[in-house]
């Protein structure tokens, strides 16, 4: 009978059996991760460099876009590396590590996002009074407390996942270290505790889904009741790429979390994880700089500086 500390590794679910297949999958993975580095870079550049970027609501989108680079960096380099060198392992280390920075940047990611529904609340519903109740000073405190509600998850779950005991051997049937995953491998009786820690947070997630539907039921309805065909689009730009990413990211978690256990196999449960855990911080970039015109020209105004130096860089080396 195996136990937490006799465990020095574990061995996580591989994509594909055959090498052929393993350098696809490797090669799929370091293009989206690529594509998630420069979206979420672009935007964190914009928003830092762009003064007409300087509101509330994009203060949220670089919190978001830091979330996103660290949750696609928690679990994407590992799976490409296990790929590239067609191994399994992961460390004790390195998988409490994981699920750390997993568990600490998705939950402040839905915390973030529950604080610019409000943003959007606000700024519809109330806007006479969004100088006084999203001001700078009440920006900064709303994310430093979902950033630190994280922390405080993540090392509430990390602390109880790895203090429960072994008994199942130590192959991970996800290709990164999930919480669901690891507590299938303790003794029967021991992960109760975590359990009970899981249904909490489930408990305060739901609250903030709740939260959500509301604020968006009284913004389409201030919305609806808009004299102005222009401001009622106006609106719409600012509310619909947070409704799209708020949709992706809370239909493929539940999903996850609520397929019934007859249709559960190992290539599906694969399918699905990666759709929660990657696909939404490589698509929330795209998704934000759709329908915002200021975000749009701010991100083509550093795109073509970035061109030009470049272009002027070559010249003068050529000269030289």
């Amino acid at each position: 009978m195996a136990n937490s500390s006799s465990v020095s590794e574990f061995l996580l679910l591989a994509f594909a059996d055959t090498r052929e297949l393993q350098l696809l999958h490797f090669g799929l993975f370091l293009g989206i991760y690529l594509a998630a580095l420069l979206g979420n870079g672009l935007i964190l550049t914009a928003v830092a460099c762009d003064h007409r970027l300087h509101t509330p609501m994009d203060f949220f989108l670089l919190n978001l876009a830091l979330l996103d680079l660290g949750c696609i960096s928690t679990t994407l380099p590992k799976a490409m590396a296990n790929a590239l060198w067609d191994t399994r392992a992961i460390s004790y280390q390195g998988c409490a590590a994981q699920v750390f920075f997993f568990a600490f940047l998705i939950t402040a990611e839905f915390y973030v996002l529950t604080i610019m529904a409000y943003d959007r609340y606000v700024a519809i519903c109330k806007p006479l009074h969004y100088g006084s109740l999203v001001g700078s000073r009440a920006c900064a405190q709303m994310a430093a407390a979902a950033w630190g509600s994280g922390f405080l998850t993540a090392v509430l779950h990390t602390a109880t996942t790895f203090s429960l005991p072994l008994c199942q051997g130590n192959a991970v049937d996800q290709f990164f270290c999930e919480i669901p995953r690891i507590l299938k491998l303790s003794c029967s009786d021991a992960y109760l505790r975590e359990v009970g820690a899981l249904v909490f947070n489930v408990s305060l997630v739901f609250g903030c889904f709740v939260f959500i539907v509301l604020s968006y039921v009284q913004i389409f309805r201030a919305v609806l009741r808009m004299p102005s065909e222009q401001g009622r689009h106006k609106a719409f730009s600012t509310c619909l790429p947070h409704l799209a990413v708020i949709s992706l990211f809370i239909s493929t978690g539940m999903f996850a979390c609520l397929k019934p256990p007859s249709i559960s196999s190992p290539s599906l449960d694969l399918v699905v994880s990666f759709l929660y855990s990657v696909v939404p911080p490589a698509l929330n970039p795209l998704i934000y700089s759709m329908r915002n015109q200021e975000l749009k020209h701010a991100l083509w105004k550093l795109m073509t500086r970035c061109v030009s130096e470049a272009i002027n860089f070559h010249s003068t080396s050529a000269d030289d």
